[in-house]
């Protein structure tokens, strides 16, 4: 299996090995501070949908590293992206601030496409490039004295608004495509996208090499230079986005171990889920092996919901018991896996049932590496902090709702928004107007709508979700083609 294929092999042996060794850091008292400023590692997936991970639910695919991380940290049950796609819920990350309010709420490609005017309604022409003037994550961490590298997938704007231009000192990979054409080096071609695609500075490799394998790869160089002070790393891998391609002998194993009834079938995904876990767990061994794990903290999160659709006549994945998938509102298209271990202050195996979102991300890591970062930014932020429920899974955020604005077209969705508060969750269409109300703790795959039954709740909702779009300055569709 190439580079990963230690993992299953030695999986014992890191159990006993490794996981031996970290056990010490993880006894330290909760709020403790290491001797150096805490190091960060921000892992991004592409694409992964809630319930395809092991301790997630998933039925077809194994992740028992990504399992056994969360067995160690805080996992969340009601986490959000603050997009149904990629580049929103990427910038959101990177400012704190919700992607209407950036007036980022498409993928970029689709921003510098005319639009179409043979729909109901015209979308509305978005912002392509994440701007200078916001003062990233990585530029707070670097002001902070922290060395910043991007490795993998961006997607946040052209050359000109590169990882080089927002914050990183190092850039491996970024640029301004949401796919490359191919997992397999060299990673490059036209056949699958239509237009002449790469991955740049990943040379010099050998047929058959996974670029899962080797985003891993150059992760862990950067981690192995930049050891000795303080860090902060986004790995973000472009599993498990199209082109839907896994290892050939990954696929046959899960060809094989389908059986009826499972919620996932597609065996070339599983695969690919199975590279993730692998290496997931390789950043983790190399954390381990560094000696630095008691003073980094790690975020496992994903930009969007699974892929509920087809692509290329089969069917991606099922977010199974969530509703849909990316491109849409309702919960398979922006409810993730999300996991941190924060050393010496999460507790093993901890779940948190609070709802927290992407534009949380920057607060909280400015809270846990105790620096201001910017005034400006900060008062402008959307996000909050959700630090203390990384000391505590069962307190509450002072949050009054989590707000969602798509207002454009995927084979998932209509243009829509949609509010949630408390258990309560309303979305609306602007085809037509209408709206659907769910209560999530009664009724988690969003089956029965309760706007006739609660018309007063609905109406509330929908005027707190209208004055959230007016108070961002949200973009609207407007009238097109019948």
């Amino acid at each position: 299996m190439n580079k990963s294929s230690w993992s299953r092999r030695s999986f014992c042996r890191y159990l006993a090995g490794g996981a031996a060794a970290l056990a010490a850091p993880m006894n330290l008292h909760a709020g403790a501070s290491p001797a150096k400023p805490w190091n960060f590692v921000f892992i991004l997936v592409d694409d992964l949908g809630w319930s395809d991970l092991g301790c997630y639910g998933a039925d077809l695919h194994e992740t028992p590293y990504i399992d056994r991380f969360a067995s160690q940290c805080t996992r969340f049950s009601d986490a959000y992206a603050a997009s149904p796609v990629c580049t929103p819920t990427r910038a959101s990350i990177m400012t704190g601030k919700h992607p209407a309010r950036l007036h980022m709420t498409v993928w970029r490609e689709d921003t510098l496409r005319p639009p179409n005017r043979n729909r109901k309604l015209i979308t509305p022409q978005c912002v392509s490039d994440l701007p200078h003037d916001e003062f990233t994550i990585a530029e707070a961490m670097r002001t902070s004295g922290r060395q910043t590298a991007h490795i993998g997938k961006w997607h946040l704007g052209g050359a000109s608004h590169y990882p080089e231009t927002q914050g990183f000192d190092v850039n491996i990979g970024g640029t301004h495509w949401g796919a490359p054409n191919s997992f397999f080096y060299p990673y490059r071609g036209d056949e699958y996208y239509g237009e002449y695609r790469y991955v740049p500075h990943l040379e010099f490799g050998e047929p058959g090499e996974y670029l899962t394998d080797r985003l891993t790869d150059e992760a862990l160089n950067v981690m192995e230079k930049m050891k000795d002070d303080p860090f902060y790393l986004q790995l973000a891998f472009h599993t498990v986005h199209s082109p839907i391609e896994g290892k050939p002998e990954l696929v046959e194993y899960y060809q094989k171990k389908r059986k009826a009834g499972m919620h996932h079938k597609n065996a070339t995904y599983a695969a690919m889920v199975h590279s993730l876990d692998e290496n997931v767990g390789r950043v983790l061994q190399k954390i381990d092996s560094l000696g630095i794990a008691d003073r980094t903290v790690v975020f496992l999160f994903s930009d969007n919901g699974g892929v509920a659709n087809e692509i290329r006549g089969q069917f991606v994945t099922d977010n199974h018991p969530l509703r849909s998938g990316k491109g849409s509102l309702y919960e398979g298209g922006v409810r993730e896996p999300l996991m941190v271990r924060w050393p010496g202050v999460t507790r093993a195996g901890a779940v948190c049932r609070e709802p927290v979102c992407s534009i949380d991300f920057y607060p909280t890591m400015l809270e846990i590496a105790g620096i201001p970062g910017d005034a400006d930014q900060n008062r402008r932020m959307d996000g909050i902090s959700f630090a203390s429920l990384l000391k505590d899974p069962g307190a509450r955020l002072d949050r009054e709702a989590l707000y969602w604005h798509y207002p454009h077209y995927y084979p998932t969705t209509t243009p829509v928004s949609a509010i949630r508060k408390g258990d309560w969750k309303l979305l609306e269409y602007y085809e037509d107007g209408h709206l659907e109300l769910y209560n999530l703790k009664d009724d988690l795959s969003e089956v029965n709508d309760l706007v006739q039954k609660n018309p007063g709740k609905a109406a509330a909702l929908h005027a707190q979700l209208q004055n959230w779009r007016s108070q961002v300055n949200a973009q609207l569709p407007t009238p097109g083609s019948p």
